[in-house]
């Protein structure tokens, strides 16, 4: 029993270095799940820190036999409380990524994950029943008893074992950052575009950055949809419509972020366009990420087989194709152009929420990619907005409230107000929530007041839980006015009714103009 309680505590141990170490390395990704497990904002950055160094406690205390009786008992509590916040979640139909070891591994949380903590915990609660007396071997006294071969070869076992996670490590990080050059690089060919340099260079220089060739047959394929049925090309073809390829897969930020208005899209295009979701992974993991937004057509790969057939190679990424069975249109990738791609196909010069992709660290926004040209050659409609100066007096508009109460922008005058224009569909708005609701609920002193332009209808934006006065624009008709052509974006607005700030976009923008104090 002793080399069993030895092997007991050892096991614990490295799943516990493994995790806290992870975590601390990704402090971002940590306070995140923070926030998506139910933590309250203000808490997410402490508990994000104080977690993995627990762990890393809890280590410390289950390697040397005289502590390691508490340090089994240390981390039976910590398992608990992880069994009870994803038996919580599960039990609310929420699959938030559990993080449980940072950039390492991260995938929505399962009945495998209860199941993972449920082993643990039983390991752990071994320890603490057998090891009250007696916890075991000494983990580093029985090298006495070996000889100097043996010892060799733990040692050369040992190495070998961290130099494979290491490697594993590395090939993981490579593999990420792998698929973010890939969408960086098609951002920059579409500034050079943008900025004149044409398209001829950037083609040259990446020659299948834009997927498959305009006009060929596009590829065929089959593939298990998330119930089992067979879905096929020929299938999404047969009502005569385009079909949008939209390539996902469930580990993937951006990909996660875009979910609501690939739904909406579904529900509000069906007659125009028909979409198809080709992603990866388990259908379990797949359902919990799409069965929220009511999504359907979702095509499973075993890898990526699919997506490298049209040249694929990152995600989001989408393609159309024409109801003939050609390629219609270049790769879009990003939301950027995946939106502005949607809005061509169903005929609109831009749809009312634009989702954005945001960096590792923040929320900031990237620039409006190049509409894709039209299957004959012409460009599509670009994207008109007005431009205002600071100083200018701001376009007035009259929306009504959740009450049914007509207000203006007049109304405000006398302080200084943040308009935010917002979408409660846009998944970088639901990201942004939570920490919206921290600012309202402590305020910097000389903060302005804030008003919310919103999309929807009253009940979506009443269920926000905000205190600030929301005006409804379903059509998404004032933003424009103020160049802004996005959600979440804001524009202060000073006491006399001028512009007092340039346009912020993304979470960080907005909630350092919300924080800042009059000069």
């Amino acid at each position: 029993m002793d080399i069993v309680l030895l092997l007991a505590r050892l096991l614990l141990a490295i799943v516990f270095i493994v995790s806290g170490l992870a975590k601390l390395v990704d402090r971002a990704g940590s306070r995140q799940a923070m926030i998506d497990f139910g933590v309250p904002a203000q808490l997410a950055t402490p508990f994000g820190i104080l977690l993995p160094l627990a762990e890393l406690a809890l280590v410390v205390a289950l390697i040397p036999r005289a502590s390691a009786w508490w340090g089994a008992l240390g981390a039976l509590a910590l398992l608990l409380l992880f069994i009870a916040g994803i038996s919580y979640n599960l039990a609310r139909g929420r699959t938030p990524d559990c993080h449980c070891f940072g950039q390492l591994h991260s995938a929505p949380i399962g009945w495998s994950t209860l199941v993972r903590n449920v082993i643990l915990l039983a390991i752990a609660g071994y320890i603490v029943w057998f090891g009250r007396i007696n916890a075991g071997l000494s983990a580093i006294g029985w090298l006495g008893a070996l000889t100097v071969a043996q010892r060799v070869e733990v040692g050369a076992g040992t190495l070998m074992l961290v130099l494979l996670v290491a490697e594993t490590w590395i090939v993981v990080r490579v593999l990420q950052q792998h698929g973010e050059m890939l969408l960086r690089l098609n951002e920059l060919e579409v500034r050079f575009a943008e900025s004149g340099m044409g398209e001829a260079a950037t083609a040259a220089a990446h020659p299948t950055d834009n997927g498959l060739p305009v006009g060929i047959v596009a590829p065929t394929f089959s593939l298990p949809g998330l119930y089992g049925e067979t879905i096929t090309l020929d299938f999404l073809r047969a009502s005569g419509k385009p079909v949008l390829l939209i390539f996902s897969d469930p580990g993937c930020g951006p990909c996660n972020a875009l979910l609501p208005e690939i739904g909406r899209w579904q529900r509000n295009y069906t007659g125009k366009l028909v979409f198809a979701l080709i992603s990866r992974g388990t259908a379990e993991a797949n359902r919990a990420k799409v069965s929220e937004y009511e999504i359907t057509q979702v095509l499973l790969q075993r890898d990526r087989e699919v997506a490298e057939q049209y040249q694929a190679h990152g995600t989001p990424c989408a393609v159309l194709i024409h109801p003939d069975g050609e390629i219609a249109s270049p790769l879009a990738c990003g939301s950027e152009q995946i939106q502005a791609l949607v809005a061509q196909a169903v005929g609109l010069p831009v749809l009312k929420s634009l989702p954005r992709i945001a960096t590792n660290e923040s929320n900031h926004m990237l620039p409006m990619a190049a509409v894709p040209a039209h299957r004959n050659g012409a460009a599509a409609v670009p994207v008109q907005t007005a431009t205002v100066q600071i100083g200018e007096l701001a376009p007035d508009f009259t929306l009504p409230d959740l009450n049914g109460e007509t207000v203006s922008l007049a109304d405000f005058r006398g302080q200084r107000t943040l308009v935010l224009f917002w979408n409660p569909d846009c998944g970088f708005c639901e990201q942004m929530l939570a920490d919206l609701k921290a600012w309202e609920a402590e305020p910097p002193q000389g903060a302005p007041q804030l008003l919310l332009v919103s999309t929807d209808d009253v009940e979506v934006n009443r269920a926000l839980g905000l205190q600030a006065q929301v005006l409804l624009d379903g059509g998404f008709t004032v933003g424009p006015s103020f160049g802004i052509h996005g959600t979440p974006m804001a524009v202060l607005v000073d006491a006399e009714g001028k512009i007092a700030s340039e346009v912020a976009a993304g979470a960080s923008n907005v909630l350092a103009l919300a924080s800042s104090t009059e000069s």
